[in-house]
């Protein structure tokens, strides 16, 4: 995968613990323990009983400062739960959403998210859906034929499409409409001697 550019769809922030989603903004200031008034925003957070090697409570380094959404990934995610609206970065409480960028999700850890104002992003790791998020939209979107939602659709939907987090590793702001350069992470060529 060769470097590239996207741009920034939108931006959005969540001060709230209690909302899942976030709220639209014009601009994001990255900082080195993240976006700044984001709930996100730490160098450490508590490890989590599914998905974190450590134990429930364990305060460990926070690999997820921010979180990124692609405008064609929730496309495809809306198209298959059959919704009646588009999903936003703001209804799956993430803080970018990127258009250009088919397989955000497939972006491998590692890989660098370059903004005008020298902001850079480093992805860590795929974001999997997560059921808070399957009830809070089944709760707030309709389908097509006016039926319910029903409980998992979008745990299905977004599987290996639910968009990739990471760490802030130069401070800047983000502006909705900034270019993006992605630098897809590449192993040195050195590695594969060993």
């Amino acid at each position: 995968m060769k470097r590239f550019i996207c741009q920034v769809d939108s931006v959005c922030l969540g001060a709230s613990e209690e909302k899942i989603g976030k709220e639209p903004r014009l601009l994001l200031n990255a900082q080195l323990s993240g976006f700044v008034g984001d709930r996100h925003a730490s160098f450490e957070r508590e490890a989590w009983e599914s998905g974190d090697k450590q134990v429930s409570g364990t305060t460990r380094r926070n690999e997820r400062q921010w979180s990124a959404v692609s405008v064609e990934e929730l496309a495809d995610i809306a198209q298959k739960m059959d919704l009646t609206q588009s999903l936003s970065a703001a209804s799956v409480g993430a803080n970018l959403c990127l258009s250009g960028v088919p397989n955000l999700s497939h972006l491998p850890k590692g890989s660098v998210l370059k903004f005008p104002s020298g902001a850079e992003l480093i992805v860590e790791e795929y974001n999997p859906p997560c059921v808070d998020m399957d009830e809070n939209l089944a709760l707030i979107h309709t389908t097509s034929s006016g039926a319910v939602i029903p409980k998992g659709t979008f745990l299905a939907a977004s599987k290996y499409s639910r968009g990739v987090v990471g760490v802030i590793e130069v401070p800047g702001i983000i502006h909705a409409g900034d270019q993006v350069t992605v630098i897809p992470y590449k192993a040195p060529a050195w590695l594969g001697r060993f």
